[in-house]
């Protein structure tokens, strides 16, 4: 995972020094670059709905696992 972000935070800066080599016509390494860096926005997008995810059915799974222990303690009584 560390390393994931870490080759996206590197896309990230190469993409954004190649949008400072300001040219009036883009070539190929701009274009490039700007699929690059949709593609690293698209990505950081669905790693964080997939860490939303995580928590929120980690939380689920906490709560069920609440309750079915407090309905043990009160068959046990």
């Amino acid at each position: 995972m560390k390393t994931l972000k870490k080759i996206l935070v590197l896309l990230c800066c190469l993409a954004f020094l190649t949008s400072f080599s300001a040219c009036k016509e883009q070539g190929p390494a701009e274009t490039a670059g700007e699929k690059i860096d949709e593609a690293v926005e698209q990505t950081q997008e669905k790693m964080e709905d997939a860490g939303d995810t995580i928590r929120e059915k980690t939380k689920e799974v906490g709560e069920r696992i609440e309750e079915a222990g407090e309905e043990m303690q009160k068959t046990d009584k």
